[in-house]
């Protein structure tokens, strides 16, 4: 296997998994640091995001990307759907929103950081998708389902059925309905702070930039079929949040749309 193409299968799995193949992934430090996230931002009254950087070491290569938290604030209580390293000042921050009840994951290929909220956090519950297991040995509290339980109020779950591994994404039936996503569809237009220069470059080169963009490399991985993605057509969202790059406002049924047009088809 050439380094290119080792390379773009660590990178789909990097964000998630700490040992891989005698591989070790360096976490990044809760020390204090300035850079590590930006802050808490509101996207409508109940919910919010914050991006922060994820570093991964791969055959000497350094590589450091972006990742985003989405949480979900219903009274008191809050969510958080794929989870990110928050600085003290920025837990600090968190805690002003609320109390973590729930923390969610929908990616197979995420969660290192889930563990670390959960033990924070003694009466938050994990909710996962059947088949999912936590690297640092977390049980699963509750199994998310289409006709189950909710971790909050207006959310639905949208399983990819074909999937290899277990991947899923969150619908809030709220502020003209909010899609959820981890690595099936993302957002990043361009390399933005917490990306080092050489990452960026390398995701520019391979490709990794777009509009609500479906990764080859992932759809190769999981074996996602077009017929998971074509459920989207029929639902009704003008947002998006996704783990990797900035939300969509207003206008992410029409560029989800238009990037499953280009990628299976019209």
């Amino acid at each position: 296997m050439t380094f290119t193409k080792k390379l773009l299968v660590f990178l789909l799995l990097s964000v998630g998994l700490t040992i891989l193949a005698g591989l070790w992934f360096k976490p990044f430090s809760f020390k204090k640091s300035t850079g590590l996230h930006g802050s808490i931002e509101q996207m409508f009254s109940d919910v919010y995001f914050v991006t922060s950087t994820n570093k991964t070491t791969f055959e000497g290569v350094e590589l450091q990307h972006s990742c985003t938290m989405t949480i979900i604030k219903n009274g008191k209580d809050l969510t958080l759907i794929n989870t990110v390293p928050l600085t003290e000042e920025g837990l600090r921050e968190l805690d002003a929103l609320g109390t973590v009840k729930n923390v969610v994951k929908i990616g197979a290929f995420h969660g290192k950081n889930d563990a670390f909220y959960l033990d924070r956090y003694d009466n938050a519950k994990f909710w996962a998708l059947k088949g999912m297991t936590d690297q640092n040995g977390k049980a699963i509290d509750a199994e998310l389902t289409i006709d189950g339980p909710m971790p909050f109020p207006h959310c639905s779950v949208i399983m990819f059925k074909t999937s290899k591994f277990p991947e899923a994404m969150l619908h809030f039936d709220m502020h003209g309905g909010i899609l959820i996503t981890c690595d099936s569809i993302k957002n990043w237009l361009g390399p933005d702070e917490y990306f080092s220069k050489e990452t960026g470059k390398l995701y520019q080169e391979q490709g990794f930039y777009g509009v609500a963009s479906i990764s080859s490399i992932w759809l190769q991985a999981c074996e996602t079929k077009q017929s998971d993605f074509d459920t989207l057509r029929l639902l009704s969202f003008k947002h998006l949040i996704t783990a990797h790059g900035k939300p969509l406002v207003d206008n992410a049924y029409e560029c989800v749309m238009a990037t499953l047009d280009k990628t299976f088809g019209q």
